[in-house]
Protein backbone atom coordinates (compact mmCIF):
# COMPACT_ATOMS: atom_id res chain seq x y z
CA UNK A 1 0.00 0.00 0.00
CA UNK A 2 0.85 3.48 -0.60
CA UNK A 3 2.74 5.47 1.90
CA UNK A 4 2.68 9.06 1.80
CA UNK A 5 5.72 9.41 4.95
CA UNK A 6 8.11 7.91 1.87
CA UNK A 7 7.38 10.20 -0.38
CA UNK A 8 7.98 13.02 1.88
CA UNK A 9 10.85 11.20 2.96
CA UNK A 10 12.54 10.87 -0.44
CA UNK A 11 10.83 14.86 -1.71
CA UNK A 12 13.28 15.94 1.03
CA UNK A 13 16.22 14.26 0.51
CA UNK A 14 16.08 15.60 -3.08
CA UNK A 15 15.61 19.21 -1.48
CA UNK A 16 12.39 19.91 -3.61
CA UNK A 17 9.62 21.73 -2.80
CA UNK A 18 6.00 20.67 -3.07
CA UNK A 19 5.61 23.01 -5.92
CA UNK A 20 8.54 21.58 -7.48
CA UNK A 21 8.37 18.03 -7.41
CA UNK A 22 4.41 18.26 -8.65
CA UNK A 23 5.44 20.33 -11.71
CA UNK A 24 8.17 17.19 -12.50
CA UNK A 25 5.69 14.70 -11.38
CA UNK A 26 2.90 16.29 -14.08
CA UNK A 27 0.47 16.68 -11.39
CA UNK A 28 -1.29 19.76 -9.19
CA UNK A 29 0.22 21.26 -6.22
CA UNK A 30 -2.62 20.83 -4.31
CA UNK A 31 -3.07 17.36 -5.60
CA UNK A 32 0.50 16.69 -4.26
CA UNK A 33 -0.40 18.16 -1.20
CA UNK A 34 -3.30 15.59 -0.24
CA UNK A 35 -1.04 12.99 -1.24
CA UNK A 36 1.39 13.83 0.97
CA UNK A 37 -1.14 14.10 3.65
CA UNK A 38 -3.17 10.77 3.24
CA UNK A 39 -6.02 12.05 1.69
CA UNK A 40 -6.04 10.49 -1.19
CA UNK A 41 -7.39 7.03 -2.00
CA UNK A 42 -6.84 4.53 -4.12
CA UNK A 43 -4.00 6.37 -6.10
CA UNK A 44 -3.67 5.63 -9.46
CA UNK A 45 0.06 3.80 -10.42
CA UNK A 46 0.38 6.00 -12.97
CA UNK A 47 0.73 9.16 -10.56
CA UNK A 48 2.86 6.89 -8.57
CA UNK A 49 5.22 6.29 -11.29
CA UNK A 50 5.43 9.62 -12.42
CA UNK A 51 6.46 10.74 -8.78
CA UNK A 52 9.24 8.01 -8.52
CA UNK A 53 10.67 8.83 -11.79
CA UNK A 54 10.78 12.27 -10.76
CA UNK A 55 12.35 11.55 -7.65
CA UNK A 56 14.65 9.13 -9.14
CA UNK A 57 13.47 6.66 -6.11
CA UNK A 58 12.55 2.67 -7.13
CA UNK A 59 8.41 2.68 -7.20
CA UNK A 60 8.84 0.09 -4.57
CA UNK A 61 9.80 2.62 -2.18
CA UNK A 62 6.83 4.35 -1.70
CA UNK A 63 5.38 1.21 -0.67
CA UNK A 64 6.47 -0.07 3.10
CA UNK A 65 6.28 0.60 6.42
CA UNK A 66 6.43 4.27 7.87
CA UNK A 67 10.29 4.38 8.78
CA UNK A 68 11.61 6.52 12.24
CA UNK A 69 12.14 10.51 10.76
CA UNK A 70 14.39 12.07 13.28
CA UNK A 71 13.41 15.42 14.55
CA UNK A 72 14.85 18.68 14.77
CA UNK A 73 13.70 18.93 18.54
CA UNK A 74 15.31 15.59 18.98
CA UNK A 75 18.68 16.11 17.55
CA UNK A 76 21.56 17.77 18.03
CA UNK A 77 22.86 19.83 14.72
CA UNK A 78 26.61 20.83 14.55
CA UNK A 79 25.77 23.81 12.46
CA UNK A 80 22.09 24.43 13.20
CA UNK A 81 21.88 28.20 12.95
CA UNK A 82 23.56 28.08 9.81
CA UNK A 83 21.66 25.30 8.17
CA UNK A 84 18.13 26.40 5.45
CA UNK A 85 15.00 24.52 6.21
CA UNK A 86 15.84 22.03 3.11
CA UNK A 87 19.63 21.56 4.18
CA UNK A 88 17.90 20.37 7.48
CA UNK A 89 15.30 18.42 6.20
CA UNK A 90 17.31 16.71 3.99
CA UNK A 91 19.58 15.53 6.59
CA UNK A 92 16.90 14.44 8.42
CA UNK A 93 15.60 12.60 5.75
CA UNK A 94 19.20 11.26 5.46
CA UNK A 95 18.42 9.77 9.15
CA UNK A 96 15.14 8.03 8.21
CA UNK A 97 17.24 6.04 5.63
CA UNK A 98 19.89 5.22 8.02
CA UNK A 99 17.25 3.53 10.03
CA UNK A 100 16.41 1.55 7.61
CA UNK A 101 19.97 0.76 6.58
CA UNK A 102 20.29 -0.07 10.44
CA UNK A 103 17.85 -2.53 11.06
CA UNK A 104 18.63 -4.32 7.79
CA UNK A 105 21.84 -4.81 8.92
CA UNK A 106 20.93 -5.64 12.40
CA UNK A 107 18.70 -8.49 11.42
CA UNK A 108 21.72 -9.84 9.94
CA UNK A 109 25.02 -9.30 11.92
CA UNK A 110 25.68 -9.14 15.53
CA UNK A 111 26.35 -5.75 15.63
CA UNK A 112 28.43 -4.40 18.79
CA UNK A 113 26.55 -3.56 21.76
CA UNK A 114 26.47 -0.03 23.38
CA UNK A 115 28.64 0.88 26.23
CA UNK A 116 28.38 4.24 27.50
CA UNK A 117 27.82 5.77 30.53
CA UNK A 118 24.60 7.84 31.07
CA UNK A 119 26.56 10.90 33.55
CA UNK A 120 25.28 12.72 36.22
CA UNK A 121 22.95 15.69 36.10
CA UNK A 122 25.05 18.56 35.67
CA UNK A 123 28.52 16.94 35.29
CA UNK A 124 30.82 19.00 33.29
CA UNK A 125 31.94 18.53 29.74
CA UNK A 126 35.65 18.60 31.06
CA UNK A 127 34.54 15.90 33.71
CA UNK A 128 32.08 14.10 31.86
CA UNK A 129 34.76 13.43 29.09
CA UNK A 130 37.41 12.24 31.45
CA UNK A 131 35.18 9.81 33.04
CA UNK A 132 33.95 8.40 29.63
CA UNK A 133 37.87 7.63 28.68
CA UNK A 134 38.39 6.38 32.07
CA UNK A 135 35.38 4.45 31.51
CA UNK A 136 36.57 2.97 27.99
CA UNK A 137 39.95 2.53 29.60
CA UNK A 138 41.82 4.88 27.42
CA UNK A 139 43.76 7.08 29.84
CA UNK A 140 45.52 10.35 28.55
CA UNK A 141 46.59 8.58 25.14
CA UNK A 142 45.35 9.84 21.70
CA UNK A 143 42.76 8.67 19.90
CA UNK A 144 43.97 6.90 16.50
CA UNK A 145 40.27 6.63 14.87
CA UNK A 146 37.55 8.13 16.38
CA UNK A 147 35.15 6.31 13.85
CA UNK A 148 36.78 2.59 14.79
CA UNK A 149 36.22 3.56 18.45
CA UNK A 150 32.86 4.64 18.70
CA UNK A 151 31.64 1.96 16.79
CA UNK A 152 33.14 -0.23 18.73
CA UNK A 153 31.13 1.03 21.80
CA UNK A 154 27.99 0.32 19.84
CA UNK A 155 27.18 3.56 18.18
CA UNK A 156 26.00 3.37 14.37
CA UNK A 157 28.17 6.04 12.65
CA UNK A 158 26.76 7.09 9.39
CA UNK A 159 27.88 9.46 6.31
CA UNK A 160 26.53 12.19 5.04
CA UNK A 161 26.89 13.18 1.70
CA UNK A 162 25.71 16.59 1.42
CA UNK A 163 27.86 18.94 -0.27
CA UNK A 164 27.23 22.12 1.67
CA UNK A 165 29.23 23.85 4.20
CA UNK A 166 26.64 24.41 6.14
CA UNK A 167 25.56 20.68 7.03
CA UNK A 168 28.89 19.40 9.46
CA UNK A 169 27.32 16.69 11.56
CA UNK A 170 24.09 15.55 14.06
CA UNK A 171 23.36 12.69 16.63
CA UNK A 172 20.19 11.26 17.71
CA UNK A 173 19.03 8.32 20.26
CA UNK A 174 16.64 6.17 18.49
CA UNK A 175 15.36 3.24 20.64
CA UNK A 176 17.80 3.48 23.18
CA UNK A 177 20.59 2.85 20.13
CA UNK A 178 22.52 6.57 20.16
CA UNK A 179 23.29 7.37 16.13
CA UNK A 180 25.90 9.80 14.47
CA UNK A 181 25.97 11.21 11.18
CA UNK A 182 29.36 13.07 9.84
CA UNK A 183 29.50 14.79 6.81
CA UNK A 184 32.59 13.42 4.18
CA UNK A 185 32.91 16.79 2.16
CA UNK A 186 34.59 18.22 5.31
CA UNK A 187 38.43 17.34 6.54
CA UNK A 188 39.31 14.33 8.76
CA UNK A 189 40.14 16.78 11.32
CA UNK A 190 37.31 18.83 11.33
CA UNK A 191 35.07 15.22 11.25
CA UNK A 192 37.14 13.80 14.31
CA UNK A 193 35.97 16.95 16.20
CA UNK A 194 32.57 16.62 15.23
CA UNK A 195 32.24 12.91 16.11
CA UNK A 196 32.93 14.07 19.64
CA UNK A 197 30.88 16.63 19.61
CA UNK A 198 28.00 14.47 18.79
CA UNK A 199 29.27 12.24 21.47
CA UNK A 200 29.35 15.10 23.94
CA UNK A 201 25.55 15.21 22.67
CA UNK A 202 24.69 11.96 23.48
CA UNK A 203 26.33 12.01 27.17
CA UNK A 204 25.33 15.15 28.17
CA UNK A 205 22.02 15.94 27.00
CA UNK A 206 20.41 12.71 26.72
CA UNK A 207 17.86 13.69 28.94
CA UNK A 208 17.26 17.44 27.69
CA UNK A 209 16.65 18.90 24.56
CA UNK A 210 20.36 18.94 22.49
CA UNK A 211 20.02 22.21 21.35
CA UNK A 212 21.14 26.27 22.00
CA UNK A 213 24.47 27.92 22.60
CA UNK A 214 25.20 26.55 25.73
CA UNK A 215 24.77 22.93 25.10
CA UNK A 216 26.79 23.30 21.61
CA UNK A 217 29.32 25.04 23.56
CA UNK A 218 29.38 21.90 26.09
CA UNK A 219 29.96 19.72 23.36
CA UNK A 220 32.54 21.44 22.14
CA UNK A 221 34.08 21.42 25.17
CA UNK A 222 33.40 17.99 25.80
CA UNK A 223 35.66 16.96 22.83
CA UNK A 224 38.02 19.38 22.98
CA UNK A 225 39.00 17.19 26.59
CA UNK A 226 38.62 14.73 24.90
CA UNK A 227 40.66 14.26 22.11
CA UNK A 228 43.37 16.61 23.51
CA UNK A 229 43.18 15.64 27.57
CA UNK A 230 44.95 17.97 29.93
CA UNK A 231 47.59 16.16 31.44
CA UNK A 232 48.79 14.65 28.17
CA UNK A 233 48.42 18.32 26.15
CA UNK A 234 50.60 20.01 29.09
CA UNK A 235 53.07 17.06 28.91
CA UNK A 236 53.57 17.85 25.06
CA UNK A 237 52.86 21.33 24.93
CA UNK A 238 54.69 22.75 27.67
CA UNK A 239 55.67 25.78 25.56
CA UNK A 240 54.28 27.26 23.10
CA UNK A 241 57.01 28.91 20.38
CA UNK A 242 55.86 28.90 16.62
CA UNK A 243 52.71 28.08 14.76
CA UNK A 244 55.27 25.76 12.96
CA UNK A 245 55.31 23.91 16.37
CA UNK A 246 51.22 23.67 16.54
CA UNK A 247 51.03 22.24 12.86
CA UNK A 248 53.54 20.02 13.92
CA UNK A 249 52.15 18.67 17.30
CA UNK A 250 48.41 18.26 15.85
CA UNK A 251 49.31 15.57 14.60
CA UNK A 252 49.87 13.21 17.80
CA UNK A 253 45.87 14.03 18.46
CA UNK A 254 44.60 14.08 14.92
CA UNK A 255 43.03 17.54 15.29
CA UNK A 256 43.48 20.74 13.47
CA UNK A 257 46.18 23.42 14.40
CA UNK A 258 43.12 26.06 14.81
CA UNK A 259 41.19 23.38 17.55
CA UNK A 260 44.76 23.27 18.92
CA UNK A 261 45.38 26.32 19.55
CA UNK A 262 41.88 27.09 21.23
CA UNK A 263 42.70 24.19 23.70
CA UNK A 264 45.98 25.55 24.27
CA UNK A 265 44.43 29.40 25.05
CA UNK A 266 41.45 27.68 26.63
CA UNK A 267 44.40 25.53 29.06
CA UNK A 268 46.26 28.45 29.85
CA UNK A 269 49.19 28.00 27.08
CA UNK A 270 48.51 30.83 25.08
CA UNK A 271 47.01 34.59 26.25
CA UNK A 272 44.40 35.92 24.93
CA UNK A 273 47.01 38.50 22.58
CA UNK A 274 48.86 35.39 21.57
CA UNK A 275 45.80 33.34 20.25
CA UNK A 276 44.52 35.84 18.42
CA UNK A 277 47.79 36.37 16.70
CA UNK A 278 47.86 32.40 16.12
CA UNK A 279 44.44 33.20 14.35
CA UNK A 280 45.37 35.77 11.96
CA UNK A 281 48.37 33.75 11.99
CA UNK A 282 46.01 30.85 10.81
CA UNK A 283 43.82 32.05 8.77
CA UNK A 284 46.02 34.14 6.52
CA UNK A 285 48.66 30.67 5.73
CA UNK A 286 45.88 27.96 5.33
CA UNK A 287 42.61 29.72 5.05
CA UNK A 288 39.79 26.64 5.07
CA UNK A 289 42.27 24.06 4.08
CA UNK A 290 43.85 22.05 6.94
CA UNK A 291 48.20 21.95 6.77
CA UNK A 292 48.97 18.11 6.63
CA UNK A 293 45.70 16.91 6.61
CA UNK A 294 44.96 13.26 7.63
CA UNK A 295 43.34 10.63 5.68
CA UNK A 296 39.54 10.56 6.15
CA UNK A 297 38.33 7.84 8.27
CA UNK A 298 35.32 5.75 7.96
CA UNK A 299 32.90 2.96 9.08
CA UNK A 300 34.74 -0.36 10.46
CA UNK A 301 31.41 -2.24 11.14
CA UNK A 302 30.34 -1.67 7.27
CA UNK A 303 33.73 -2.48 6.01
CA UNK A 304 33.21 -5.90 7.63
CA UNK A 305 29.34 -6.53 6.44
CA UNK A 306 30.15 -5.64 3.13
CA UNK A 307 33.12 -8.34 3.53
CA UNK A 308 30.97 -10.53 4.59
CA UNK A 309 28.24 -9.59 1.85
CA UNK A 310 31.14 -10.21 -0.53
CA UNK A 311 31.73 -13.80 0.67
CA UNK A 312 27.79 -14.34 -0.06
CA UNK A 313 28.37 -12.62 -3.66
CA UNK A 314 25.52 -10.08 -2.46
CA UNK A 315 26.61 -6.89 -4.00
CA UNK A 316 25.46 -3.39 -3.11
CA UNK A 317 23.30 -3.09 -6.00
CA UNK A 318 21.24 -6.14 -4.26
CA UNK A 319 21.83 -4.32 -0.54
CA UNK A 320 20.15 -1.52 -2.36
CA UNK A 321 17.05 -3.13 -4.42
CA UNK A 322 16.02 -5.20 -0.91
CA UNK A 323 15.55 -1.93 0.82
CA UNK A 324 13.98 -0.18 -2.27
CA UNK A 325 16.56 2.51 -2.16
CA UNK A 326 18.55 4.14 -5.11
CA UNK A 327 22.29 2.71 -4.71
CA UNK A 328 23.90 6.70 -4.30
CA UNK A 329 21.89 6.75 -1.24
CA UNK A 330 23.65 3.80 0.00
CA UNK A 331 26.40 4.19 -0.94
CA UNK A 332 26.20 7.66 0.73
CA UNK A 333 25.38 6.59 3.97
CA UNK A 334 28.56 4.30 4.63
CA UNK A 335 31.08 6.48 3.30
CA UNK A 336 30.90 5.21 -0.11
CA UNK A 337 33.02 2.08 1.54
CA UNK A 338 30.40 -0.12 -0.69
CA UNK A 339 32.37 1.48 -4.48
CA UNK A 340 36.01 0.51 -3.20
CA UNK A 341 37.85 -2.66 -2.06
CA UNK A 342 37.97 -4.34 1.08
CA UNK A 343 41.04 -4.01 3.32
CA UNK A 344 41.46 -5.62 6.46
CA UNK A 345 42.15 -3.51 9.53
CA UNK A 346 43.25 -4.45 13.27
CA UNK A 347 41.23 -4.07 16.30
CA UNK A 348 38.12 -3.87 14.32
CA UNK A 349 34.63 -4.35 16.49
CA UNK A 350 33.58 -7.74 16.40
CA UNK A 351 30.72 -8.73 13.49
CA UNK A 352 29.19 -11.65 13.03
CA UNK A 353 25.93 -12.86 10.70
CA UNK A 354 23.14 -13.26 13.25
Amino acid sequence: MFNPSRLTIARKRRRLTGRELAGFAGITPEHLSRIEKGKVDNLENATITALAKALNYPVAFFVGDDIDLPTKDTTAFRSLSAMSAKEREAALSAGSLAHLLSDWASERFNLPELDLIDTQHGMSPEAAAKALRSYWGLGERPVSNVVKLLESKGIRVFSLAEDTKNVDAFSCWRNGVPYIFLNTFKTSERSRFDALHELGHLVLHRHGKPQGRQAESEADSFASHFLMPSMDLVANIPFVTSLKQLVQAKKRWGVSVAALAYRLHKAGKLSDWQYRNFCVLINKQFGKSEPDGLPRERSIVWEKIFQELWKERITREQVADELSLPLEEVDGLVFNFAKTSPSTGTGTPQLRLA
